[in-house]
């Protein structure tokens, strides 16, 4: 996939776990984990917008096209 997940580099920043997290944004791990991985195939944005607020980042901090990559279709 061409989109990025930073996600595992933003926890890492501000020295939170992905357990903190799924605490704070009242998302299950397994969740977040799919996400964090690059494994998800969407996100809905207010999750995203929970992901952000805990994290003090952007949505733009979070994910990233990687033009390298393969978009699938």
């Amino acid at each position: 996939m061409a989109i990025v997940v930073r996600l595992d580099e933003l926890l890492h920043a501000r020295r939170i776990t992905l357990t903190e997290l799924a605490a704070r944004v009242d998302i299950t791990l397994a969740n977040l984990s799919i996400l964090k991985t690059g494994k998800a195939k969407a996100i809905r944005f207010s999750t995203l917008e929970a992901i952000c607020t805990a994290l003090e980042c952007q949505p733009g901090d979070l994910l990233a096209r990687d033009p390298t990559l393969p978009a699938e279709e």
